[in-house]
């Protein structure tokens, strides 16, 4: 089973769990969803009515936990601890995870000072076990390790949440790549036309050239033909004048020998 057919099932199981739960049995459904190692996408179960309805309850921390799994990193929760329930080992671990695939949405090169602030990792060591382990393994990240360089090599990253406002620069994005695209597509045109009259004019250039060659083997033929045929009347004549001047000439008497 692939990923993302993973994602869609246990989407699926957790929306429907949720739509059932009211009140601490919604938050312990949140705990459960933020919990799961396969789980990456939360906006479909906060758009759940009874999860909005969390929101100006007591259990409205578990409604800020669902958005911070779904739109936030590991930074965001430190800066707002206080504010919300304390996170088991399997949380921050997802949380990390997901702080991973938010630095890869902006830059694919990351170096490892910077991924060791985000994450709380004190080593090297620690930190490429991690990216292998915990995200390569995941399948949420593909991306290459250059320890010479200090930096990790983003090749292919999970995509996260939307978060509020995004959807608007998403589509201004697409929008400009659609342009870009169908500019470029006018412009191969364009070049694929300009080749094939250009092989046309070719053609046409090379047919005049076979033509002209043509001509000129056919008139060196005539030539050649009408020169032997000069050759040969030539021959002709000057036989019969040899052969007239011969009758001409008066024949010598034989004298008697005394």
């Amino acid at each position: 089973m692939d990923i993302e057919q993973k994602q869609a099932e246990l989407i699926d199981h957790f929306v429907k769990q949720a739509s059932a739960a009211k009140g601490s049995a919604l938050g312990s459904v949140v705990v459960e969803a933020t919990s799961h190692p396969s789980l990456f996408a939360f906006s479909e179960i906060l758009a759940v009515p009874r999860v909005i309805e969390l929101e100006g309850t007591e259990n409205s921390v578990y409604l800020d936990l669902l958005r911070l799994f779904a739109h936030g990193t590991w930074s965001d929760y430190k800066c707002n601890a206080g504010r919300l329930p304390q996170l088991i080992p399997d949380q921050i671990l997802k949380l990390k995870q997901l702080t991973v695939l938010t630095l890869a949405e902006t830059n694919k090169v990351l170096p490892y000072d910077q991924l060791m602030q985000e994450l709380d990792v004190t080593n090297v060591r620690e930190l490429e076990d991690f990216l292998i382990n915990e995200c390569m393994y995941a399948g949420i990240v593909r991306g290459k390790l250059d320890q010479l360089r200090r930096c990790f090599e983003v090749q292919f990253a999970a995509g996260r949440d939307l978060r509020p406002g995004q959807l608007g620069s998403m589509i201004q994005t697409l929008s400009s790549w659609l342009t870009t695209s169908e500019n470029l597509l006018v412009s191969i045109q364009e070049k694929i036309k300009w080749a094939d009259t250009m092989s046309e004019m070719d053609k046409k250039h090379k047919k005049e050239v076979e033509d002209k060659v043509d001509e000129v083997k056919k008139s060196l033929f005539k030539a050649d033909v009408d020169f032997r045929s000069h050759e040969e009347i030539s021959s002709e004549s000057g036989g019969v004048m040899d052969y007239e001047e011969d009758r001409s000439r008066p024949k010598r008497r034989r004298h008697p020998l005394s």
